[in-house]
């Protein structure tokens, strides 16, 4: 008997039918039918696919937990990279999916001694977005096949669709597995396709799987929770789902090909009646409420230990004076004092209930073979407890009572509580700049619904993140847009500040493109959603943040080698304290009035030791950098200076060369003609119009410049101005030019091609540079050749235009200068680095822009492929160089520089292969980024200052060097005191860089403004 439809399942295509076999106990159902296809295919993509995933480890406290972690991943079979981030708890990891799943990488990490979990990607579109790429398989049944004939006639078709990889068709089942780019062909047309061929087709399900989380409202019951389930299991996509009935969360694991989360959450709704209410759940705000929980968990620990700990206070210093209380604290209860009760039991609780999240992490660390600060705490405190209780039972014993210090391990783990806590609310002040640019987005959205014939039927209002691409929706003024996209209807004013840094609100037009997360100031707006979840211009700029934050910069390094070494040699200096004041006791090589009330030398050598093992912190090493580099990485942000890694702002204070390339990026990118000169009898405007004709085919900006100008000499039409390539077709019918045939455009040369008119009959006619003309045995005059020279020496290309063999005349193209340019490159100077400029221009030309510029260093008639050349030429003396460009051709060079930034955003091929990104198209931001990495470095350099000389400081007071020429020493809860509080200071140290503003030209240039 054949499978029902409802009964064939996809398995994932990384498997070989075999492995499918194995995995799903031999159902026939579950072996896909392109298996048997593409085994070898899959086996080998297999060797050289990876996944990368993220994951949250919780329970890492310093620099040593985290490089623990990362050996435990590295190590595991199948992980090719792994990098682990201790300020944001989370692990990056890259593995080849065909050795490891993402529930391995997990328990590698739980083996470590640390807890797991495995991340969703924040930023994956709640609509169900496909990455470019990414091929999905799709199952469809076909009916009306009747023999082996049209199972090939169905395969062949399928075969020949656009964007179908591979297609197999069963007669038996009735069914075919279609391959297929998802970007270049969809279900729908591959269900028409069959169907054109005369059999009928539907689509059943593709092996895609996307997942949602949704927050519901109105479950009450275990009842109303089945009801839940029953709907989800009766809703065609839905592949698997699990609902939390404690905090109401529902996860949806679904098939984008089938249904959309929008279609999801209205089923649930309409099917209930109202009775359920569901709101997606923003992966960051659950983030940020796990950060906040680690927060509120630290901070009850602390306050319960410091509870416990304040009755050791007052029965230690107050109660002495209160006669009553302090009789009854001396009062014998059994072998122990009253007073000795009460501080074992109150230790007691703070040592093993409150303290027990020392004992764990330290055991963690030691299974795994190394060591942290919670193994040092855990020591310090153990030998403080012990000691204090066997000094309990020995006097019990003997009867000579020795002092008992269980305040000291009370007192010591309260402190480092509150140090912690002080940390986690400084930590979470650094990553505030991701949950701003969070907020940015609003929770809801105003969708426009229409019929067929394009009515208004309602408006209604949605949860953000379940917009899809290509909705219509609606922007009232003061509200915020919701989704990138184009404007269908209205203008207004549009603040983009808070994503691009600019401040002056930008109109916006029918057609013109809209940014997510900007403010809509005046009119109404309605916009087309073309962009949502991950692809958003928001979107992007948070990943950019986090895979910065998620990054190390190089002299992290440094940090991790002291981590993983400096444990072990503060317990060794503990060790060798105690053993020195203990040998100078028993040789009673100090005075016997040093020791304290009833102690000993065993004592007094202990207390000296436990001090160093307390005061001792390899925290603050370890977040000297990580923390500052959060910081600066979410500045950058606020100030539309995007940097992709720490490695990236370490290299960047080391700039020496910034190599800028001209048109576009020092230039307005702007061609406008400026000059018209003709050399023969022939009319000005008849020159134009030859001119116009020759370059309305032609795509360069400067023969955009010439038609543009050429317009409006005629026809004193301004808009021609602004208009772009949409208005050069309309142009070129518009009665005013010329016929054009045997175009051609010579790269480096210029423009050649036949006029037909009505005077004038396909005689040849050329436009372009001195080269083009001397090719074609066209003479240069004396008074031609000065008046280029003229034009070129004042920042001005000069385009010579040959007309029936003879030179007719000259046209001299300005593109203007940014307005900040000449001001940026003294800035520069003044700041110690060497600006340079490189372009494909001509040197006089080069060199008049370098002149105005105030540029030394100019490499001119550069081709785009020679930028990269330049750059390593100034890197071969090991120079840091930067490379600012804004186009395609530029993307070699900022890939080649050790520092590239891509203004103005750029294009996308420019932004991947920069390390910063300036949002603005201004050249004061190329001065910040700079001027943003020396100063967060100055940052770094001073906390690892302050953490060493932390260190290199308190161990030797904590051993008591001083005590016998000063008589200074820390009684261990101080020496605790100290240490949580060093880790606290470094963290605080990193946030004044969120007092950051951006340097101004004036007081870089030293320039008094009254």
């Amino acid at each position: 008997m054949a499978p029902s439809v409802r009964d064939i399942q996809l398995t994932p295509s990384g498997k070989t039918s075999l492995a499918a076999a194995a995995d799903d106990s031999g159902d026939l159902e579950d072996v896909r039918l392109l298996d048997s296809y593409d085994k070898d295919d899959v086996e080998a993509a297999a060797t050289t696919s990876t996944k990368r995933i993220q994951v949250r480890v919780t329970g890492m406290t310093c620099a040593a937990c985290s490089n623990s972690v990362e050996s435990a991943l590295m190590s595991f079979d199948g992980v090719v990279s792994a990098s682990v981030a201790l300020l944001q708890n989370r692990a990056d990891v890259v593995f080849n999916p065909s050795l490891a799943k993402d529930e391995d990488i997990k328990n590698a990490v739980e083996d470590a001694g640390f807890e797991a979990e495995v991340l969703t990607e924040p930023q994956q579109s709640a609509s169900g977005t496909k990455p470019n790429g990414a091929t999905l398989v799709g199952q469809f049944t076909i009916t009306g096949m009747t023999c082996a004939a049209c199972v090939n006639s169905v395969e062949g078709i399928l075969k020949d669709l656009g964007g179908v990889k591979k297609a197999v068709v069963a007669l038996a089942t009735s069914l075919g597995e279609v391959e297929y780019d998802p970007n270049v062909i969809s279900k729908d047309e591959i269900v028409r396709a069959i169907e054109d061929a005369g059999f009928e087709a539907s689509f059943v399900q593709s092996n895609e799987q996307d997942k949602v989380v949704l927050g519901v409202v109105g479950v009450y019951s275990l009842g109303d929770a089945q009801v839940l389930e029953g709907m989800l299991s009766r809703m065609k996509g839905v592949r698997q789902f699990r609902f939390n009935i404690v905090s109401n969360e529902l996860d949806v694991v679904f098939d984008p090909e089938v249904i959309r989360p929008r279609s999801l959450v209205d089923g649930i709704q309409l099917g209930s009646k109202g009775k359920f209410r569901l709101n997606v759940r923003n992966p960051y705000a659950r983030m940020a409420s796990t950060d906040g929980a680690e927060s509120s968990a630290m901070f009850r620990l602390f306050t319960s230990s410091l509870f416990l700990s304040v009755p050791l206070f007052f029965m230690g210093v107050v109660c002495p004076h209160i006669p009553f209380i302090y009789s009854l604290l001396l009062r014998r209860c059994g072998p122990f004092l009253m007073g000795d009760w009460l501080k074992w039991a109150l230790v007691s609780v703070i040592q093993f209930v409150i303290g027990r999240r020392f004992y764990i992490a330290a055991g963690r660390a030691l299974r795994n073979g190394s060591t942290n600060m919670d193994v040092l705490v855990a020591l310090g405190t153990t030998a403080s407890y012990v000691y204090s209780v066997c000094a309990l039972l020995y006097g019990a014993v003997t009867g000579f009572w020795s002092p008992t210090y269980f305040e000291t391990s009370a007192m010591l783990i309260t402190f480092v509580l509150l140090g912690k806590y002080l940390e986690c609310l400084a930590k979470g002040k650094t990553s505030d700049a991701i949950k701003k640019l969070v907020e940015l987005a609003p929770a809801t959205a105003l969708l426009i619904v229409k019929d067929k014939g394009g009515k208004l039927i309602e408006e209604r209002e949605i949860d953000s993140l379940l917009i899809e691409p290509g909705d219509t929706l609606k922007v009232l003024p003061g509200t915020k847009i919701p989704a990138d996209g184009i404007v269908k209807w209205g203008s207004s004013y549009v603040n983009e500040s808070m994503v691009t840094g600019e401040s002056v609100p930008v109109l916006k037009e029918l057609n013109a493109s809209v940014i997510g997360g900007t403010i809509n100031s005046h009119g109404v707006l309605h916009i087309q959603a073309t962009k949502v979840g991950s692809d958003t211009v928001l979107s992007q700029i948070i990943s950019l943040v986090e895979t910065a934050q998620m990054s190390k910069a190089p002299i992290q390094k440094f940090a991790d080698y002291v981590a993983s070494i400096f444990v072990p040699t503060v317990v060794a200096l503990s060790l060798l304290t105690f053993l020195c004041w203990y040998t100078a006791g028993a040789l009673e090589a100090y005075p016997k009035e040093w020791l304290p009330e009833n102690g000993n030398h065993f004592v007094f050598a202990l207390m000296f030791s436990i001090s160093v093992v307390v005061i001792a912190c390899p925290c603050a090493l370890g977040l000297a950098t990580p923390t500052a580099v959060m910081v600066a990485t979410g500045v950058g942000a606020n100030n539309g200076v995007l940097i992709k890694g720490g490695d990236a702002l370490e290299r960047a204070q080391m700039v020496k060369y910034v190599i800028f390339d001209k048109t576009g990026t020092l230039t307005q990118g702007k061609a406008t003609v400026t000059t018209v000169k003709v050399f023969t009898g022939m009319e000005r405007g008849e020159f134009l119009t030859l001119v116009a004709s020759a370059e309305a085919s032609s795509e360069h900006p400067l023969g955009k410049a010439i038609l543009q100008y050429a317009r409006h000499f005629h026809f004193f039409d301004e808009s021609s101005t602004t208009n772009g390539t949409l208005n050069d077709a309309k142009e070129l019918n518009s009665g005013w030019l010329h016929d054009v045939s045997d175009f051609s455009a010579l790269p480096g040369r210029g423009v050649q091609c036949f006029i037909d008119g009505k005077r004038i009959l396909y005689y040849p006619e050329q436009v372009g540079n001195r080269k083009l003309l001397s090719e074609n045995g066209i003479d240069i005059s004396t008074e031609v050749e000065n008046f280029v020279v003229e034009l070129e020496e004042s920042a001005k290309t000069g385009i010579l235009v040959a007309y029936d063999d003879v030179l007719t005349g000259v046209l001299g193209v300005a593109d203007p200068l940014k307005r900040e340019a000449s001001v940026v490159i003294d800035g520069l100077h003044k700041m110690g680095v060497i600006p340079v400029m490189v372009t494909g221009d001509n040197w006089r030309t080069a060199r008049a822009v370098a002149k105005e510029l105030g540029i030394q260093d100019v490499r001119a008639e550069v081709m785009p492929a020679g930028k990269a050349d330049v750059v390593r030429s100034f890197q071969k003396d090991g120079s840091i160089v930067a490379m600012v460009g804004d186009g395609i051709n530029d993307s070699p060079a900022l890939a080649a520089a050790d520092v590239g930034l891509a203004i103005g955003a750029g294009t996308d091929i420019a932004i991947e292969a920069a390390d910063y990104v300036l949002m603005r198209d201004n050249l004061e931001d190329v001065i910040t980024a700079i001027d943003l990495s020396r100063k967060t470095f100055s940052r770094i350099r001073l906390n690892y200052v302050f953490a060493m000389a932390y260190n290199v400081i308190a161990i030797p007071v904590a051993a008591g060097v001083f005590f016998p020429s000063l008589g200074i020493q820390l009684p261990p809860w101080v020496a605790g005191a100290c240490m949580a509080l060093s880790s606290v200071s470094v963290v605080c140290s990193s946030l004044l860089l969120r007092r950051y503003r951006k340097p101004r030209l004036t007081a870089i240039l030293e320039i008094v403004v009254e």
